[in-house]
């Protein structure tokens, strides 16, 4: 394909990467990851590959929720740095070719910011209607209780005004009134705040939640959250039409794909696929690929400028929401048995490696898996080099753990006292002094490496973000082979789910003898069959991607020209 095409929708093929400044590298030794720290591990990040980073929460926070409980939309949180700190990253990024967004988390404030200040003073304040109040709680859905260790309601009663107030999250975490014109002009001047300081985007934290109907606040109505989203949308493209959304979309996929914005693609551009992802663990506790090929032919397919987004965790719990309970059962007891691994009986705070005892042959395989899946792959930091969580930890923070840079004091992330380190690492098999950035650098045969050759097949196949892709029938259960075309050329991806060497077999509808298909992880060809047969064998969760190509023009090994 064409790069001045590609190029257009750069989110399509983009490789996406999450970080947490306050565990990422900390730049003035106070034990507090900050932007000068990051900044300076910027080409770790060239040289793995990613085009995008993804900034989680650095806004001025009392941190009871890891920085999503804000105070100020506007300014950077002083222990990360400064507003000039900031832009220095960006600029650095920006030098390196690559795309910053960060998260929007504007369905709720801290119960400590100006405005909730102000709204709690009196029933007649400037900013009382910028939150939601009712007289008597509504009832409460069980289910609709996010975080049900913590909280029992929705609704908290303030004793100065006598009213209840909304809160989906947090009890400290007041939800804000989008039905009110001034809260929806103040979100577009947020994005737009930072868009001039050169984002690119934004992951929009718990769409869903965004726009809900949770009670009459005397006649005012929610807007349709389809036309809020496309006027948000709309605003951040005649900002920066180049500028993309990341929703974070955990519903059914028949709900889920009006958020793109129907056959139009004008709301989220990006949808996080949490489906996939949780059948692809199904599949991996049952060694049978069945799950994940069934969840994939069920994914409908998004607008033609919008993508999905691919993920094997991401940063807060390892949701298994959208299994039923028997298979969620099964995850649990393949991969968190303990009831410490699990969260709110839905999901597991583990990092992919300790859940599948440390095999890399494994390891290595969900991520090619990852890269080869039709969709925008998401790297959670630290999933590069196969860092472990620490359950000491509570909740989602012990996969939060500071970033592993080398075996030395706190894992080379500060040179503060271990005490003043406020998560700390894992130790033992995971701890940095067997898994680190320096050690992998420097071992052919290591994960990061992995990853980094991963990264480069993925860009030079955009076939695989852009063409029209299709699960193959290969005769093994354990196996997934599925292939993406896109004008004229085609690329096949198989993965084995299995511990036992398997053979497979699959039929390309359209070719035949007069070409090949050219392995694009090691060395070697295999060729088709006249009625476009092509068969090989996966060793134990072994995977390959092919080209397909004649044989004049396919690929050289590397020992030299066959």
């Amino acid at each position: 394909m064409r790069l001045s095409v590609t190029s257009d929708l750069w989110w399509k093929n983009a490789v996406v990467y999450c970080l947490d400044v306050e565990t990422y590298a900390d730049g003035n030794g106070d034990g507090i990851g900050d932007f000068r720290g990051a900044v300076q591990r910027i080409d770790h990040l060239d040289r793995l590959g990613v085009t995008c980073i993804w900034l989680m929460p650095f806004f001025p926070t009392p941190d009871r929720d890891d920085g999503y409980d804000i105070t100020d939309f506007y300014a950077v949180d002083p222990r990360l740095g400064t507003l000039g700190d900031f832009v220095e990253f960006m600029r650095v990024a920006r030098d390196r070719g690559i795309r910053v967004i960060a998260d929007l988390v504007v369905n709720h404030t801290s119960d400590r910011h100006p405005w909730f200040v102000d709204a709690r003073s009196g029933r007649d304040s400037r900013y009382r209607d910028w939150y939601i109040w009712s007289d008597e709680p509504e009832p409460d859905d069980p289910e609709g209780v996010v975080f049900p260790d913590k909280e029992n309601s929705l609704w908290e009663f303030d004793e100065k005004t006598g009213q209840y107030y909304f809160h989906r999250f947090y009890r400290f975490q007041p939800d804000l009134n989008t039905s009110n014109p001034e809260v929806r002009d103040e979100i577009a001047r947020i994005l737009g705040f930072w868009m001039e300081l050169g984002l690119s985007g934004f992951r929009v934290d718990a769409v869903p939640f965004l726009v809900e109907q949770v009670a009459d606040s005397g006649g005012d109505r929610l807007p349709d959250p389809h036309e809020f989203f496309a006027d948000l949308r709309a605003f951040l493209n005649r900002r920066d039409g180049g500028a993309a959304l990341l929703g974070e979309v955990n519903l059914p996929y028949d709900d889920l794909v009006k958020y793109f914005g129907d056959a139009l693609g004008n709301q989220i551009t990006m949808c996080f696929d949490f489906i996939g992802m949780q059948n692809m663990y199904l599949s991996l506790a049952r060694g049978d690929a069945g799950p994940l090929a069934a969840a994939l032919g069920e994914r409908p397919r998004p607008p033609r400028d919008a993508h999905w987004a691919t993920f094997v965790r991401n940063h807060d719990e390892l949701t298994l929401d959208k299994l039923s309970d028997s298979e969620r059962q099964e995850v649990f007891a393949a991969f968190g048995a303990d009831e410490d691994m699990q969260l709110y009986g839905r999901g597991l705070r583990r990092r992919l490696p300790t859940m599948l005892g440390g095999d890399l042959e494994r390891i290595k395989m969900v991520y090619s898996l990852l890269f080869s899946l039709p969709g925008t792959p998401v790297l959670f930091y630290g999933e590069e080099i196969g860092m472990g969580e620490n359950l000491a930890l509570e909740g989602r923070q012990a996969v939060r753990t500071p970033m592993q840079w080398t075996p030395n004091r706190n894992g080379g992330f500060s040179t503060a006292a271990p005490s003043k380190i406020h998560n700390a690492m894992p130790s033992g098999d995971y701890g940095p002094e067997r898994v680190n950035v320096s050690a992998q650098e420097r071992d052919p045969d290591s994960l990061l490496l992995w990853i980094t050759r991963l990264i480069r097949h993925y860009r030079d196949c955009p076939e695989l973000a852009w063409g029209e892709y299709s699960v193959l029938d290969c005769g093994a259960r354990s196996v997934l082979a599925h292939r993406a075309d896109a004008e004229g050329e085609t690329v096949l991806a198989v993965h084995n789910f299995s511990e036992r060497e398997t053979e497979a077999e699959v039929v390309l509808d359209g070719l035949d003898s007069s070409k090949v298909l050219t392995d694009l992880l090691v060395d070697g060809t295999v060729e088709i069959s006249g009625e476009g047969r092509a068969r090989f064998r996966l060793g134990r969760y072994g995977c390959r991607w092919f080209r397909v190509s004649t044989p004049e023009t396919a690929p050289a090994d590397s020992a030299g020209s066959s």
